[in-house]
């Protein structure tokens, strides 16, 4: 049996300004908001050009499934033509749950960048940790803390306003 090598996440240093990709996630993670989802947005870029965008949409929709990053993907898929998004990167404001970051392997994101960490609900550097496990068969490289402020704000005022 091959050996995997262990999985390798690149903490960013917060550059200023945000990469416009990770700006234009926080401004679908306020869309969000504003329509009372949980502010979470997520863009698709290939070769530096955005190809989709996703924010939440699970009360909207009513679908379980309807996560940004989900939502993004499809999007994605459908502009390209493909389920298989090789060569796209992925920004999304919250790291993914279990739940994308399987998604995320089974289309081929090459890169993931993700702003604040999910101690509770993350499947990437917390809980599940999907990319580490041998029967995962494709890793993405993996930039957390972009823009981690900034989102953090945002799900912090959110569950704030209804506590």
């Amino acid at each position: 049996m091959r050996k995997r090598a262990p999985l390798l996440l690149r903490a960013m240093s917060p550059p200023f300004p945000l990469p416009d990709p990770m700006r234009l996630a926080l401004d679908c993670a306020r869309a969000a908001g504003a329509a009372q989802e949980v502010p979470i947005g997520a863009v698709i870029t290939r070769e530096g050009q955005v190809i989709a965008t996703g924010e939440n949409r699970n009360r909207r929709d009513r679908d379980p499934t309807a996560h940004a990053e989900i939502v993004a993907m499809r999007a994605a898929s459908a502009a390209l033509g493909s389920e298989r998004l090789t060569g796209c990167d992925l920004w999304v404001t919250l790291e993914p749950c279990p739940m994308c970051a399987g998604a995320i392997a089974h289309a081929r994101i090459a890169r993931l960048y993700y702003g604040a960490a999910d101690p509770k609900g993350g499947g990437v550097e917390h809980g599940a940790r999907v990319f580490s496990h041998p029967q995962c068969h494709h890793r993405p490289e993996l930039f957390g803390g972009i823009g981690a402020d900034a989102a953090g704000v945002l799900l912090r005022d959110f569950f704030g306003e209804r506590r």
